[in-house]
């Protein structure tokens, strides 16, 4: 006979109770087996959601979902290994020109990735516009690749925390994706379990963030840092603004072509800001103090990893990238200065000409997305081009064009740009 049931572990978090170790541990497993049902499991969501839970629990819960699967160990690397995590965002191209410079400074970087839905990018769909590149390595194919290039970006196996997986469908259905605890176990369980010995997290905040306000960003932020440190692995997270989209892209292949000006010594000021800082913070909880990642961009050495990393998955680096057919400019109202731009209003333009997914089984396009042509701060002019919308689809531009309305402002005067990092929690 079972130790619990369901039924007793739900009411017991409906009233406001704290789930014990082995109720955590009971449901978890019962779960993943298919011994607790899907309604069950949301019920129980919900009421994690309302009522919350406290860092035992929270500890507790991210534990039993890493014991659900299999754990990587990658202390057999001849260098030490750090990752990154980035909440989800809207041109958040990092993990990109990111993880072959932190390889090209001599630490490893196992990136662990996933896809997009809903209206922040997925880095997975990204490099999967590359002719050839794909994003399903075994775990024996993923340590090669650690050894002999330094950097791997591919999908997590299905063997990493199998009970996240199976909740995570489940909470983007049932309305309770926002709950801190099961967002920062969700995200901590298959990073303590892909067994990165540093973790820098990119927790976004703003208008095309998940976290809409830095209150609640820094709550989870502090959570999930916890929840590294205790786990033994070196966590840190930066606080990031997302009320405007990263770069000058929002898609799939324009968001390669963006990634490669940067490792080629370019790119957005903004993206190669925050592209630096993360490296810092990565090589610093790696032990790594000597190096700076700036100078691997000037010198080509970041660029080179990128080259190997791309064809070791299969990937031809030189080849031309995938364009849409069809691209929409639309001019500047008027002239003066770029006061605003959305970065959720980018983010479901980018969605709905078809670079994003509503469910999980939708196929996405390479070429389609946003080009902007302005970031706030910059001069814009009557007539000249503010945005390209790019897609297959001519269809797709009226619902995209609606979106971007009201996602701008122009105005006179001087204009201050906030801060990129907001904070730094360790």
């Amino acid at each position: 006979m079972a130790p619990h049931d369901a039924v007793e572990v739900i009411t017991a978090k409906r009233d406001k109770g704290e789930l014990s170790d082995s109720q955590i541990d009971w449901v978890i497993a019962a779960y993943t087996r298919g011994d607790v049902a899907d309604e069950q499991m949301s019920s129980l969501a919900m009421s994690i959601l309302l009522n919350g839970m406290v860092p035992r629990e929270i500890a507790r819960w991210t534990a039993a979902m890493i014991a659900s699967g299999e754990r990587m160990d990658f202390s057999a690397l001849s260098r030490p290994t750090a990752d990154k995590h980035s909440t989800g965002g809207v041109g958040d191209k990092i993990t990109l020109p990111l993880a072959p410079l932190v390889a090209a400074c001599g630490v490893a970087v196992p990136q662990l990735s996933g896809r997009g839905l809903g209206h922040t990018g997925g880095t997975l769909d990204k490099l999967e516009s590359i002719p050839g590149w794909r994003a399903t390595l075994s775990n024996e194919e993923m340590f090669a690749q650690l050894e002999s290039v330094g950097a791997v970006i591919c999908a997590a196996g299905d063997g990493l925390a199998p009970a996240d997986k199976k909740l995570y469908a489940l909470r983007d259905v049932t309305g309770t994706v926002e709950a801190i605890p099961l967002i920062a176990s969700s995200i901590m369980s298959k990073k303590i379990a892909e067994g990165t010995g540093a973790l820098v997290l990119d927790v976004k905040v703003g208008t095309g963030a998940f976290m809409k306000d830095v209150a609640r960003a820094r709550e989870l932020a502090e959570t999930m840092v916890g929840l590294g440190t205790n786990a033994g692995v070196n966590t840190v997270a930066l606080l990031t603004d997302m009320n405007t989209p990263l770069g000058l892209t929002a898609g799939n292949a324009i968001e390669v072509v963006e990634s490669i000006e940067v490792l080629q010594g370019g790119g957005p000021a903004d993206v190669v800001e925050l592209t630096l800082a993360l490296a810092r913070e990565m090589l610093t909880a790696a032990g790594v103090t000597d190096v700076d990642p700036a100078g691997k961009l000037a010198d080509g050495s970041a660029m080179d990893v990128w080259r190997a990393m791309i064809n070791a998955q299969g990937g031809d680096p030189e080849a031309a990238l995938p364009v849409a057919r069809e691209s929409h400019v639309v001019t500047s109202p008027s002239t003066g200065t770029l006061t605003r731009l959305d970065a959720m209003a980018v983010g479901l333009a980018a969605w709905r000409l078809g670079a994003g997914r509503a469910r999980k089984e939708d196929p996405v396009q390479a070429g389609a997305g946003v080009v902007w042509h302005a970031r706030p701060g910059d001069r814009v002019t009557q007539g000249e081009p503010l945005f390209t919308l790019l897609t297959d689809e001519p269809e797709r531009f009226d619902r995209a064009l609606e979106s971007l309305e009201s996602g701008f402002d122009i105005g006179e005067g001087t204009f201050t740009a906030p801060d990129l990092i907001i904070d730094r929690i360790d």
